[in-house]
């Protein structure tokens, strides 16, 4: 495999963790005040954190903007990861601007959850931090420091493949499916015909097959598209297919009276990045966008309604 640009090499990797570990005193003192002033000095000790965190560039952008109120986008947080992988023995500037705002957010995030460590889920989920080096928070960082086997290799490692890579990989349909098999509940228990397509599936009339048609290719009255997405890359290109339904809906109809209506069901942190592409969802399906928090309205707020048999 090349290595290619902002590859970083263990020896840098290994000189940010020690830098680290020596600004929180073998991780006794993991605050804000600590880490910073080392971050600006040896900035991979930024991406060391993170590995300790075992978040992507975006899950650590949209934890910590959750946390502390600070809004940083994905493609903010790629940045400063991809500037720091460049030149991670470049010292940061110091101005006072936007950029330094997110990095003290990052941080502070950071400390914050690792001072509690992996928060409790349902037996069915599994927490990103309930990982041996961070379950019981910074006194698991701790035990792992301390161990014999360098912990900086196990962070390495983490840095080149990302913890959980395989388990997220064999489970990406199940995760892909939660959307759809809310709507296909909603729809069942109303006793609603419905049409769910399946992938890569022609239908006659539509170029491109949305996910459920209700009650049937044969006579669409409601289309629905659904997508769970964390990267707004991928949300942008499902707005852009429900605009296409849109538009579709209205060839040969008066503008107020579309052949068939639209609904758009989402999920995920993608759809909350970009305002605009939100503006574009809500225009294209004339407001019937819904969620998992209200998907119990699906039926009752859209022509569905007219296909409730129960």
């Amino acid at each position: 495999m090349p290595k290619g640009p902002g590859f970083v090499e263990f020896a840098v990797f290994d000189d940010g963790y020690e830098a680290l570990k020596r600004a929180t005193s073998n991780f006794q003192q993991v605050t804000a005040e600590a880490i910073l002033p080392a971050v600006y000095q040896k900035p991979i000790g930024l991406i060391v954190l993170r590995c300790i965190l075992g978040f992507t560039p975006s899950e650590w952008a949209y934890f910590a903007s959750r946390e502390t109120g600070i809004q940083i986008s994905q493609s903010a947080a790629r940045t400063i990861d991809r500037k720091i992988r460049m030149k991670p023995d470049a010292p940061l500037r110091e101005n006072g601007g936007v950029t330094e705002q997110r990095i003290r957010a990052l941080v502070e995030a950071a400390c914050g959850i690792l001072a509690t460590g992996a928060p409790s889920v349902p037996g069915d989920r599994l927490h990103r931090l309930d990982k041996p080096d961070t379950a019981a928070g910074i006194d698991s960082v701790r035990s792992f420091a301390d161990l014999g086997a360098p912990y900086s290799v196990l962070l390495y490692e983490r840095f080149l493949g990302r913890p959980f890579a395989g388990h997220r990989d064999s489970i990406s349909k199940l995760i892909g499916n939660i959307v759809e098999n809310a709507i296909e509940d909603v729809l069942s228990r109303n006793g609603i015909s419905f049409r769910k397509t399946k992938r890569a599936e022609r239908l006659p009339g539509f170029d491109q097959a949305p996910d459920f048609v209700i009650p049937n290719e044969i006579n669409p009255n409601v289309v629905i598209e659904a997508k769970l997405t964390e990267e707004h890359g991928t949300a942008r290109d499902k707005v852009t297919r429900v605009q296409h339904l849109g538009s579709l809906s209205l060839l040969g109809q008066p503008p107020d009276q579309p052949k068939f209506e639209v609904v758009a069901c989402i999920a995920g942190r993608g759809f909350g990045v970009r305002r605009e592409d939100m503006k574009k969802l809500l225009l294209a399906t004339r407001g019937k966008v819904f969620t998992l928090q209200n998907m119990e309205q699906l039926v009752e707020m859209t022509r569905l309604r007219a296909f409730r048999a129960k």
